[in-house]
């Protein structure tokens, strides 16, 4: 796969209907955009149906103002039997000062479905250079940290369901 199949850039006018009461960009206008831009990249790389199975690691890093040009950079990070990890980093542009500042990162977990709901498994990811060497390592380190994460909390959920019974 061509590098250019693994990325996606996305660029959107920030609009007043974004505003929350403080006159920013509200933070689920930012999450709706970074979700739309996560499944194109997601379906764009293994040309299937997806679906956002989590979201981790949601930083705010700065405001995002009305006015400003957004940009979403979307890689694939990590490829597994049929989910992916796609990292989204996102610079806010002020147009009349051309200054730009990374305001947000976040990390998505797409699945490739087909017309029946059914997961289904999408191309091997080809890593071409260190960069995405180090980037599918973190893949796997956040998936082992989001694994363990759901496995301790099932056991609480046991736990509690014996204790009430």
């Amino acid at each position: 796969m061509s590098k250019q199949e693994k990325s996606l850039t996305m660029t959107v006018l920030m609009t007043p209907d974004m505003a929350n009461f403080s006159g920013n960009v509200h933070g689920g206008s930012l999450l709706k955009l970074l979700d739309q831009v996560a499944y194109a990249c997601a379906a764009k790389y293994c040309k299937k149906y997806v679906v956002t199975a989590a979201l981790d690691q949601v930083f705010f890093k700065q405001q995002v103002n009305v006015g400003e040009l957004v940009t979403f950079y979307a890689h694939v990070n990590y490829v597994g039997h049929s989910s992916m990890e796609i990292g989204v980093k996102v610079f806010a542009e002020d147009l009349r000062t051309d200054q730009k500042r990374h305001t947000t990162s976040c990390y998505f977990t797409m699945v490739a479905m087909d017309e029946h709901g059914q997961t289904v498994e999408v191309p091997r990811l080809k890593l071409d250079n260190d960069m995405e060497i180090r980037l599918y390592q973190a893949a796997q380190m956040r998936k082992k940290i989001r694994q363990e994460s759901l496995e301790k909390n099932r056991a609480m959920q046991v736990e509690l369901l014996e204790d009430e019974l």
